[in-house]
């Protein structure tokens, strides 16, 4: 064990990383949108797809970590992270990984379809050709991880068994574009061109930039035609609004050097806790007023 230091149960849940669950939140995104929520077996079925994703996202959490020790040990930020700190064994995350990517399906059948484990079975083969392929191809590493997040918000439509709009996929996709281009910026940025991870070699920053600006502005229009084309409330236009400062406070955190982490962000700053919150009023009164 590295560094002398004895293995604790918490570590093993911090290797979970259960901060970035909040990226499962996505499977809500469908339900509420179809107004479905509001009833408990909906409820029920998306709460069924946020706990097998997070399953699943752990448990290639530990595998990818675990594949990756060495290069993290060498990085400035991933080498608190418990296996690499020597907190969590190798072998034990590589057992506890295998385990979790396996009750990942076990727990999507407990919806009763075959669709939802079919959906997460998807998405950990995506996450595998990710890890041990795709993240080493550059411009294709960007698409894959966005696919992850797409499918995380397909997953919800799937739960509850309602159809999945153009905008809506249209809209996933672009904000998942730009949530890891960003995340890729931020990365190169704070290296300083020194980074561990070797696809970063093939970027730069203006090119990186220049793909979030074009995603971050396709989303907005989009997003804009959805909510102003046959919407039966105004709620929905005056959704824009919040909807564009999240856009463009995340813009500008992402110039600023700090989203490595995206949802480190949602959890720590204040202005985009209050632009998401207003966002969910409006589209809440949206959908429920109708």
């Amino acid at each position: 064990m590295r560094g002398g230091r004895g293995f604790s149960p918490v570590a093993l849940v911090r290797a979970c990383r259960p901060r970035q669950w909040l990226k499962n939140a996505l499977v809500f995104a469908a339900p509420a949108a179809a107004g479905v929520l509001g009833t408990a077996q909906g409820l029920l079925d998306a709460l069924i797809a946020f706990a097998a994703f997070c399953v699943a996202a752990s448990g290639t959490y530990l595998l990818n970590d675990a594949a990756d020790v060495e290069a993290d040990r060498r990085h400035p930020r991933k080498r608190h992270r418990p296996i690499a700190a020597g907190l969590v064994p190798v072998r034990l995350a590589w057992a506890a990984g295998v385990l979790f990517v396996a009750l990942a399906p076990a727990v999507a059948a407990l919806s009763g379809s075959w669709r939802l484990p079919a959906v997460v079975a998807g998405y950990l083969v995506l996450t595998f050709a990710y890890t041990y392929w795709l993240k080493h191809q550059e411009v294709v590493d960007l698409v894959a991880v966005a696919g992850c997040h797409v499918i995380r918000a397909w997953a919800g439509a799937v739960a509850v068994d309602v159809p999945v709009t153009s905008w809506f996929l249209v809209v996933i996709s672009l904000g998942s574009l730009q949530l890891v281009v960003g995340k890729r910026e931020a990365e190169l940025r704070a290296s300083g061109g020194n980074s561990t991870r070797a696809i970063l070699a093939a970027y730069t920053p203006g090119y990186l930039a220049g793909v979030r600006m074009m995603s971050s502005g396709a989303m907005i229009v989009t997003y804009c035609l959805w909510a102003l084309t046959d919407r039966p409330t105004p709620f929905y236009g005056l959704s824009i609004v919040p909807f564009v400062l999240i856009v463009l406070r995340h813009n500008l955190l992402v110039d600023r050097g700090v989203g490595e982490e995206p949802e480190e962000l949602a959890l720590r700053d204040r202005h985009l806790q209050v632009f998401l919150a207003l966002l969910l009023v409006s589209l809440v009164l949206g959908i429920y007023l109708t």
